[in-house]
């Protein structure tokens, strides 16, 4: 089967929503994780129902899928990195969330997107883990059931540092309609399970997968070749568990040079799937030795 692949666009910050969905055209990708962000469909905005629209029909015209991310730093608090969240002690701001999150399913809808990724979030010191899990669960299960009213696949990533951090953290969630979102390097970073493993064991409850290099123990997404992740091992368990959807390229550090790094993701992507005994050669990134973080 030939595997699908998209971009996200908070690798390609620098630059304007129409552009960044041209160049990721352009290099060939069938689809775009498009992460709402203040420059990037402003899920706040007052004309945000009518942009949407204006970007499912450009969506159309390029030929590119799409799946919704909500990992945005400072979309709904600009004082406070991903504040608040669905395990926020204050209930206004965990309702903060769940509407952003309940407006993501919507655009998705719009955009017939294939999925709509977010995550649980950090307690902060003093909440009670306990406490912060059933907020959780009544988050997710509104959130959840907002996407099935919609059409769209709701999916959670377990993320490092977070409430639900790994995969047996997801797999002891009881929530209807919720699938997983795959983030591979974040086996690597937790060390939990082997990611291509991960792949096979999740098959029936995976509705997006995330793939990038990332070095063992350390939560830093890196262009491919530059960490530990054996790429063609995961894309190899996708192919053989017959995954049909999007594979979403996340390097969220790498904005200053999107135009470099979106079309030679996938030109590693593509050379990993050729038959031939082993990696392909890391990417030359001897002209941006100076890194913009």
């Amino acid at each position: 089967m030939t595997l699908r692949f998209a971009y996200n666009t908070n690798g390609a910050a620098n630059h304007r929503l129409d552009d960044a969905l041209t160049l990721i055209a352009d290099a060939g990708y069938d689809g775009v994780a498009l992460t709402l962000d203040i420059h990037h469909l402003d899920p706040f905005a007052d004309d945000w129902a009518r942009e949407v629209e204006r970007v499912a029909s450009r969506l159309e015209r390029l030929g590119l899928g799409s799946v919704i991310e909500t990992g945005a730093r400072f979309l709904l608090d600009p004082t406070a990195k991903h504040e608040p969240t669905l395990v926020t002690a204050d209930a206004a701001g965990r309702a903060r969330r769940v509407g952003f999150l309940k407006r993501a399913v919507e655009i998705g809808a719009i955009l017939k997107s294939e999925a709509v990724s977010f995550w649980a979030g950090v307690p902060k010191e003093g909440v009670d883990r306990a406490e912060a899990h059933g907020w959780l669960v009544d988050g997710l299960a509104e959130v959840a059931a907002h996407a099935g009213e919609h059409g769209v696949v709701p999916c959670l990533e377990p993320e490092p540092g977070m409430l639900i951090e790994t995969l047996d953290d997801f797999a002891a969630l009881s929530v209807p309609g919720l699938r997983l979102a795959l983030d591979t390097g974040h086996c690597l970073v937790t060390g939990e399970r082997d990611p291509a493993a991960a792949v096979s064991e999740f098959a029936d409850r995976i509705g997006t997968v995330a793939i990038e290099d990332m070095a063992r123990g350390v939560h830093v997404h890196l262009p491919f070749g530059e960490g530990d992740m054996d790429v063609p091992g995961v894309l190899g368990a996708l192919e053989a568990i017959g995954f049909s959807r999007l594979i979403c390229v996340e390097l969220s550090r790498e904005s200053h040079r999107a135009d470099v790094m979106i079309p030679r993701s996938l030109a590693y992507l593509k050379e990993c799937r050729r038959p031939g005994p082993g990696l392909p050669p890391a990417p030359d990134t001897s002209a941006y030795e100076t890194r913009i973080l």
